[in-house]
């Protein structure tokens, strides 16, 4: 969650900004301190180059979790929980990232570690996904399912 609330500071959004609104401030940003208008103070452009490449990791990292986007995937989303298995799961720092058999790499963020050992402790990963973590984290897809090719 601070990894969240660091990016929509950093573009000066709150959690209810739209696609469209991000878009908007993420190009004012990219405006303002993109690098080549800075090209007579060197150690100005370089602070610069940073800058906005912390703010092009903020977009797509926003754009990822809005409610757009999570709408625009919600029914691959919904496939892979209803019917694949869990490859591996990782927890750092509050972010439980999940291998789904069909490709698919889901991160959670917030989940308390308490949850996380309840996971581990349990006797079907994917069902305790299904009940306790989806719907009720903040997630993103990190790597989309492969598609099937039906011969």
């Amino acid at each position: 969650m601070k990894r969240i609330t660091a990016y929509r500071k950093l573009m000066g959004v709150g959690p209810e900004a739209t696609l469209k609104e991000l878009k908007s401030v993420y190009r004012n940003l990219m405006k303002e301190c993109h690098p080549d208008n800075f090209h007579d103070n060197e150690e100005m452009r370089l602070s610069e180059e940073a800058r906005s490449k912390d703010i092009i990791e903020a977009y797509h990292f926003l754009v990822s979790i809005s409610p757009e986007t999570l709408a625009e995937v919600e029914a691959d989303y919904q496939v892979t929980l209803a019917s694949c298995g869990i490859i591996d799961f990782n927890y750092d720092k509050q972010i439980l990232t999940v291998h789904f058999m069909d490709g698919s790499i889901y991160e959670y963020y917030g989940v308390p570690r308490n949850i996380y050992i309840k996971m581990v402790n349990s006797d079907a990963y994917a069902r305790f996904v299904r009940r306790h973590i989806a719907g009720s984290y903040v997630y993103r897809s990190t790597q989309k399912r492969t598609p099937t090719i039906n011969l």
